[in-house]
């Protein structure tokens, strides 16, 4: 440990600003070697003081213990990585490498203290004579299964290897991670105002911004943020144009050279498979369902396969329907995957009569950041107040105090909207601090992070219509943590099975396209005139439009993420994913949502590995849930906005989630809800 560790450590772990918040400005990126140091060591203090504690164990000197142990660890990483994935630099991404391993060899050596392990055994065994809440048992049964997965059950030799294992995991992860978004920042396309044929002004405006944030005023670039990448593929009537950029879109991670992801796929997935055969599993996806409401790998298929058909048939539908348009057009090849989103966009047109060129200018951001604040009031009483003068981590940042309906601040939420070098792509939820009751409580500090088109100087940011989902399902995210009400920080917020975790963010979604929230937020930035009834009709009437490439491109992301992690082998992921997909008919005209070098959810780290599906099997609990609001006819019925705040949004991991939505709704739901609401059933519209 350096000498200037106790100050840098202060520097970042003082959180006594305005509403707890960290002192951002005066954390240097030099900063935080050292206070890793010094929190990993304080760290390994108080785990040292649990497990040889003479005292014999109760649940508050070592589970209560343990949950208020690393405060000042948890400090240190949440900003460092906050700073890693919204706005990183050469220094950051150097020490991420550095930190990865360093992390997991850490929290190895905690998992593997037989001392502390034996202690949480003793007491998980006399559980029943512990007279513990649900929450408390929760927490003891998280802790020891913990414990377990993580190989304190091993003989000693084998958790050693798998330590060496996880180390080795997280130092490939970070480096996949990086590698993704080195290819997303040197990539461009530099166009002039001849090659501009079809684009809309705001796809222009968003592109001639980005040109100029790279050095190049008067001209126009295509960059593979999908806020630019997208529309561009949509409007642009240059077919050559829109292959060159689709090409390099999902070549990310997929280049030869230093940042070529695919030998790191390769050993990635052997290691998992490794780990889970040392923890007794018979392959990786075993070993991460098991705590989950799937299960197991069976249940998974059997929910994907039950939506990829009628996808497909769906999609084959589609494709003709756009072949139709390419040929009266006079392109009479097969349609392409750079292809589709630009076609589609014609046949919404002529079947919907209305395009996204009309829509968008009545989705500008700060009222759609509006509306889902608006939605939060009406459903839960909140209310979100900007505070102005308060530094964070980047001047685009904005901040809020939420109050509830009696004026007491619950939580501080931070919004991250637009794109930037610095920033890896896609949308996110994260949290500074996770609220708990322990010790005086903490307040959550929770933000989201988006990538939206940074608009010129003066113009207001437009956003799509799936953009504006984006920015609701976030904030669906970022309610499960200001709208937590438990007592233990380990089951706070999202702390929640994956299958789980995405209900109350899916479930947000719908609330965007109520049609009192659209008429009253959904105003065009010009006239202040708010969306014109007939086409606010149009735009829900098309609300199942391109269902079958919207379902395909998703699921066939997951059915990989499946085969990856239940194969016994993968020594070549390229060759095997192009046989998994055509072992199961995937349309050459759609492209996987995310090809697997550029696949972040599962290979950046595990969090999604083997878990991708959870965004299908929380949809099919989304789609029931909504429904109940639609069964009162009343989409902010109170009665039912209370239950679904107790039982869903604040309940956190303190109750297991098969029980928690069976109090909200009174049954579990069946995936007939899900093909209804995508229009793939065999009796929808």
């Amino acid at each position: 440990m350096t000498a200037a560790s106790p100050i840098a450590f202060e520097r970042i772990s003082d959180w006594s600003g305005s509403y707890g918040l960290p002192n951002f400005a005066a954390v240097e990126d030099d900063d935080f070697r050292p206070a890793f140091d010094a929190a990993l060591s304080a760290h390994d203090a108080e785990i040292q003081a649990i497990a040889q504690s003479e005292a014999a164990p109760t649940f508050k000197n070592t589970i209560e213990a343990l949950e208020l142990a690393g405060k000042g660890l948890s400090r240190v990483s949440a900003l460092f990585f906050n700073r890693a994935g919204a706005h990183t630099n050469p220094a950051i991404q150097e020490l991420e490498r550095e930190i990865a391993p360093q992390l997991s060899r850490h929290y190895s050596r905690i998992a593997m203290n037989k001392p502390l392990f034996q202690r949480i055994d003793t007491l998980f065994r006399r559980a029943s004579t512990l007279d513990l809440t649900t929450e408390q048992f929760r927490v003891l049964e998280r802790s020891w299964k913990g414990f377990v997965r993580s190989g304190a059950n091993l003989a000693e030799e084998d958790q050693t290897r798998l330590a060496a294992i996880n180390e080795r995991l997280a130092t490939l992860g970070a480096r996949f991670g990086q590698n993704v978004l080195a290819d997303e920042q040197s990539w461009q396309l530099l166009l002039d105002e001849t090659d501009l044929d079809g684009l809309p002004d705001f796809v222009r405006d968003a592109m001639a911004s980005a040109a100029s944030d790279r050095g190049a005023d008067g001209r126009y670039a295509v960059t593979l943020s999908r806020s630019i990448i997208e529309p561009f593929l949509t409007f642009s009537e240059r077919r050559d144009l829109r292959e060159t950029a689709f090409k390099a879109w999902t070549a990310r991670g997929e280049n030869p050279g230093e940042t070529d992801n695919r030998p790191l796929i390769a050993e990635i997935l052997k290691l998992r498979a490794e780990k889970a055969k040392l923890l007794g599993y018979e392959n990786f996806a075993a070993y991460k369902l098991e705590d989950t409401m799937a299960k197991n790998p069976d249940a998974v298929n059997a929910l994907l396969q039950t939506v990829w058909e009628p996808a497909v048939r769906h999609a084959a539908d589609e494709e003709a329907a756009l072949a139709d348009i390419a040929a009266a057009e006079g392109n009479n090849e097969p349609i392409a995957p750079w292809d589709w989103r630009h076609y589609a966009e014609k046949l919404r047109r002529q079947r919907f009569d209305f395009t996204e060129e009309e829509l968008k200018p009545y989705f500008q951001l700060d009222r759609i950041a509006e509306a889902a604040f608006d939605v939060a009031s009406r459903l839960f009483g909140l209310d979100f107040e900007r505070l102005e003068g308060v530094k964070v981590y980047h001047p685009d940042v904005r901040t809020f105090a939420v109050k509830n309906r009696s004026g007491e601040t619950i939580g501080i939420f931070l919004a991250d909207y637009f794109a930037r070098s610095s920033k890896r792509s896609g949308a996110w939820m994260s949290a500074f601090a996770s609220q708990h009751r322990l010790e005086g409580g903490q307040l959550p500090l929770i933000y989201n992070v988006m990538n939206f088109a940074k608009p010129r100087e003066g113009s207001p940011a437009l956003l799509s219509l799936d953009d504006a989902r984006t920015l609701f399902h976030e904030f669906g995210h970022a309610l499960h943590g200001l709208l937590s009400d438990v007592t233990y920080p380990s089951v706070s917020g999202t702390s929640v099975s994956r299958d789980f975790v995405e209900l109350p963010s899916q479930l947000y979604e719908h609330w965007l396209t109520v049609p009192e929230i659209l008429r009253k937020h959904a105003v065009h930035y010009r006239t202040g005139e708010p969306i014109p009834q007939q086409l606010l009709d149009k735009v829900l009437a098309a609300a199942r439009f391109n269902a079958g490439f919207a379902t395909v491109e998703y699921t066939a992301s997951a059915l990989i993420d499946m085969a990856y992690h239940t194969a016994a082998d993968v020594e070549d992921p390229a060759a095997f994913e192009a046989a998994s997909l055509e072992a199961i008919g995937k349309p050459a005209a759609i492209e996987m949502r995310h090809r697997s070098p550029h696949f972040l959810h599962i290979f950046s780290g595990d969090g999604y590995s083997a878990g991708y599906y959870s965004y299908m099997w929380s949809e099919v609990l989304d789609a029931d849930a909504f429904s109940a609001f639609e069964e009162t006819g009343d989409a902010f019925d109170a009665a039912m906005a209370e239950r679904l705040r107790t039982h869903v949004y604040s309940a956190g991991g303190a109750v297991d989630p098969e029980e928690t939505y069976t109090a909200f709704r009174g049954r579990l739901p069946t995936p007939e809800a899900l093909l209804r609401k995508r229009g793939l059933a065999s009796d929808a519209a």
